[in-house]
């Protein structure tokens, strides 16, 4: 069963938060509050923290600059997972991904029936790998992103979370890069 270790040491990481709107701003980006309230009150750091609209060049832009950046860890974006037109998110992270994480999509699904039912299956919530850095593509509504982090993300983003976490394999997952 799943467990913190309280023998090891928390090890803070480097998150940054990009909201995905053609309508927020920061004074009303709530989602985006919900997660870096969360990141932060759990010891990590706010890494940086954008607004972008729902372009899916200029979405894929600022991840791919998020993940050139030695100093972030990993990217959690809200908004754009849906099914509407303007719903490119998940499209923009495929972009640049070079590995996905298929069974980040279908935890989120399996948390979000029990809140929300069957209306889960409207989300397309993913994540990913690109140059070192996790990537996380979240819902746009508020309890969306609380669930994500309190149900998934805030133990494995967790160094002492048991049996495994992704934190611990964070520094291995760019070895391919490393090989000559």
């Amino acid at each position: 069963m799943s467990r913190i270790d309280e023998t090891l040491d928390f090890i803070p990481i480097r998150i940054a938060v990009l909201t995905v709107s053609d309508t927020r701003n920061l004074d009303d980006d709530r989602s985006g509050d919900v997660l870096v309230a969360r990141l932060t009150d759990a010891g990590h750091t706010l890494a940086d923290r954008k607004i972008v609209p729902d372009e899916r060049d200029q979405i894929a832009a600022q991840l791919r600059k998020w993940c050139d950046d030695p100093k972030i860890d990993v990217v959690m974006s809200t908004g754009g997972t849906g099914l509407t037109g303007r719903d490119v998110t998940v499209e923009a992270h495929r972009d640049i991904y070079e590995k996905e994480i298929d069974a980040f999509g279908t935890v989120f699904t399996m948390v979000s029936m029990q809140k929300i039912g069957t209306s889960a299956v409207q989300s397309r919530a993913t994540g990913g790998v690109r140059n070192g850095t996790y990537l996380f593509a979240l819902p746009g509504s508020p309890g969306a992103c609380k669930d994500a982090w309190d149900e998934i993300l805030a133990r494995q983003l967790d160094y002492r979370h048991r049996p495994c976490n992704f934190v611990e394999i964070l520094p291995r997952l760019d070895e391919h890069q490393r090989r000559k």
